[in-house]
């Protein structure tokens, strides 16, 4: 975790980090790469969760923007002064240019998720890895003027050609707190969202929605719960990236290397 955090500085700073998932829609126990989280986590390579003494929670929803939830999603964290990080689809922002203007503007942090949310579960080329994440990124770019610093791969997949994509952009990789994937996707019930947060939640989580599924949501109802609850217990809610640096002991940026 102390790598990703310095991985993290040096890309706000502007200075070359060294070069030292699992499922939006994947059962964890379904992805098996040859090198494990053990691996990648401590090289900081891949960020899961963030150990902190700190009550902060990062909420993450990906496949957005989504004309029929997004907008709700986005009026419940200004409603309860949450910020959050939205891993956005490139070919869809698009179609809703607007939506992702308004993540940036109420202080969400966009994040890359590929431009088509193509499964890089197979022997794919660092090539065409790149060239997903260098459409979406530069999608973002164009439409917001914002510069997304992280990448999710679709579906949670992870290997060293992934990682070394994200790399070459400038991207520190993140997937979630594996005790808080919501499953939200599978539209499962209120309920059953609401049970997994609340009775996971802990210092440091990366929780995983999804602000865009095929059919009906569960998941602004279930919010609708889950974020004042939280707040009762005295969580806040912040970025994926606030969440890293916060987690860290102020490294001074010339020890960034």
């Amino acid at each position: 975790m102390l790598l990703a955090c310095k991985m993290l500085l040096a890309l706000t700073f502007g200075l070359a980090p060294a070069i030292p998932q699992l499922s939006d829609d994947i059962a964890v126990d379904a992805i098996k790469p040859h090198k494990g989280r053990n691996y990648y986590e401590s090289r900081g390579d891949i960020v899961w969760d963030v150990p902190t003494d700190r009550k902060m929670i990062a909420l993450t929803f990906d496949d957005g923007p989504d004309p029929r939830y997004t907008p709700d999603i986005l009026n419940l964290l200004r409603k309860y002064d949450a910020k959050a990080t939205f891993f956005v689809i490139g070919k869809r922002i698009g179609n809703y240019p607007d939506i992702v203007r308004r993540e940036v503007k109420e202080g969400h942090e966009l994040a890359n998720h590929t431009y088509s949310h193509t499964y890089f579960s197979g022997s794919y080329s660092v090539d065409k890895i790149k060239k997903e994440i260098e459409q979406a990124h530069d999608l973002i770019v164009r439409t917001t003027g914002y510069k997304p610093q992280l990448f999710r791969p679709p579906g949670g997949y992870y290997n060293d050609s992934i990682i070394e994509a994200a790399k070459k952009q400038g991207y520190l990789v993140v997937l979630w707190s594996w005790h808080q994937d919501t499953k939200d996707w599978r539209s499962p019930g209120v309920n059953q969202i609401v049970n997994k947060v609340l009775r996971n939640a802990r210092n440091g989580d990366i929780i995983l929605f999804h602000d865009h599924v095929e059919g009906k949501s569960n998941t602004v109802e279930a919010l609708k719960i889950i974020l004042p609850a939280l707040k009762k217990r005295g969580y806040s809610f912040v970025t994926v990236s606030e969440l890293i640096s916060n987690s860290m002991k102020l490294i001074p940026v010339e020890q960034v290397k």
